[in-house]
């Protein structure tokens, strides 16, 4: 992928762009190889390396006449990314019309030296089937009446635009949203068609920025459900339900749990193969639930933040009458971390994720099987 901002050194976040694609791959591979030790190493799955992003994370900047959409550069000025190459084509061509709607709302964008303005962030966010969620995180609520006065111009020009929302972030430091969120359209969801489920994205919700790869994520999950088949599940870090939705099946009890309320709400909504039931959700911590619960599952299925699960949960797992965990992984330091605390599972099968070209990162999911029962 070629860029001008890179070559300029305006923008350094693919830190692999000079790398050719098979030797990322290769690079990848190695790391987490050497950090996971499994039976048995699948191919790494891997799509395109430019235009797969479906969100657009736009920190505004510049003027209300001129502003830019992008990132910051190091004396804080504004760096416009409106053409970054990692977007996809429907977010690509909405931008520039997202840039028009600063001006026209008369939307000051935020100073972060100086401490003063109203808008920080645009989260532009892309469906498979090419309709737009579009979140404006302003300091206070005092642009709202005019984003709402300007917004049926905005839905005209953007056809595919179902959802626009406002957070409020009225803090300095270094936090992307706020709690608060006002929904302005009829619809407050995103759906996300992924092989044969529809997730409801929600404006505060999770999902992979690569749609691709969260699909072939979500089925090799599904592959490896159905191969041991389990009667009773529990999808920890559940989210909007992606897994939940991918591994329900007629003859399987499913329990996705979420802190998120508001993804809970969403991985409700969510359907699946018409041939399987609903899973059934709670808003709870994970590992907070998994302690208290009077009885374990035979699967379990883990998508933590990068930190991982830690100690707590991963030595109940490891004392637990599981016999099978899923575990996918954004971090494979912190993946080895608490495999290592679990020495009662051994990994099976592994496979890495090129979720993330043009940059060091990866997703790395494993199958743990039970090596040896607790007592």
């Amino acid at each position: 992928m070629d860029c001008t901002h890179y070559d300029a050194g305006r923008c350094r976040s693919c830190s692999l762009l000079e790398v050719p694609r098979a030797e990322q791959l290769t690079r990848k591979e190695l790391a987490c190889r050497t950090l996971v030790p499994a039976q048995r190493w699948l191919p790494t799955a891997a799509g395109p390396d430019a235009a797969f992003r479906n969100k657009a994370k736009m920190v505004v900047a510049g003027t209300v006449d001129q502003p830019t959409l992008g990132i910051l550069g190091p004396n804080g000025s504004g760096v416009d990314l409106r053409d970054c190459g990692l977007h996809a084509p429907g977010l690509q061509s909405a931008l520039p019309s997202l840039a028009r709607f600063v001006t026209r709302a008369g939307l000051t964008p935020y100073d972060v030296p100086a401490r003063r303005g109203e808008l920080k962030l645009l989260i532009a966010t892309e469906s498979p089937d090419g309709e737009l969620m579009v979140r404006f995180v302003l300091r206070s609520q005092e642009p709202v009446a005019r984003i709402r006065k300007h917004l049926p111009q905005l839905l005209g020009e953007l056809p595919g635009l179902r959802v626009v929302t406002v957070n409020l972030q009225p803090e300095h430091k270094a936090v992307l949203e706020g709690e608060r969120e006002i929904v302005l359209t009829e619809a407050a969801t995103l759906p996300m068609r992924v092989n044969d489920v529809t997730l409801q994205l929600h404006p505060q919700g999770f999902f992979q920025t690569n749609t691709l790869l969260a699909a072939a994520l979500y089925q090799q999950a599904r592959d490896w459900a159905n191969e041991v088949g389990p009667r009773t599940v529990w999808d920890l870090y559940c989210g909007v339900g992606g897994f939940a939705a991918h591994l329900v099946a007629s003859d399987r009890s499913m329990l996705g749990v979420e802190v998120s309320v508001g993804a809970v709400e969403g991985a409700r909504a969510a359907s699946g193969p018409s041939s399987g039931p609903a899973a059934d959700f709670v808003a709870a911590d994970a590992t907070a639930y998994a302690i208290a619960a009077a009885t374990s599952p035979d699967l379990v299925v883990v998508n933590p933040p990068r930190r991982g699960i830690g100690p707590e949960l991963a030595g109940w797992l490891d004392q637990s009458t599981v016999g099978h965990v899923i575990y996918s992984s954004c971090n494979a330091t912190t993946l080895a971390r608490d495999l290592a605390a679990m020495p009662a599972f051994q990994v099976s099968r592994a496979r890495m994720f090129d979720m993330f070209p043009q940059t060091d990162h990866y997703e790395v999911m494993v199958l743990l099987e039970r090596s040896d029962r607790p007592d």
